[in-house]
């Protein structure tokens, strides 16, 4: 159940980022909810691959070439996906910090901590 919720909640996000940023597209909530999964997807399946293969590059840039790798991934969904499109890869970069924000703050507003 709290899978589903979250998924959710980032496809809500994913709405917002699409409001706040105008290189970005997205064509409804269906299409919002898919887009969530596939990036879900290539977060936990590409992107370890991607870190460790330009850990040099991402050591000696401090850690912000991580920002680089993040805004490729979501450039490349956006590219993969119809009903989903990021036109830059500037957008690409600040579509995914907006989108890690708003999600992380909307899992945490909604779900808060059971600690």
């Amino acid at each position: 159940m709290k899978l589903l919720i979250v998924w959710l909640l980032n496809a809500l996000a994913l709405l917002a980022v699409a409001y706040l940023v105008p290189s970005i597209h997205v064509a409804g909530l269906t299409s919002a909810l898919v887009a969530a999964a596939i990036i879900g997807l290539v977060n936990m399946l590409i992107r370890p691959v991607l870190v460790i293969l330009t850990l040099p590059v991402t050591v000696l840039t401090l850690g912000l070439f991580l920002l680089v790798i993040n805004g490729l991934l979501f450039f490349l969904v956006g590219h993969i996906l119809n009903g989903f499109e990021v036109q830059t890869l500037l957008a690409g970069i600040i579509g995914a910090v907006l989108y890690s924000l708003i999600s992380w703050a909307l899992i945490a507003l909604i779900l808060g901590t059971k600690d």
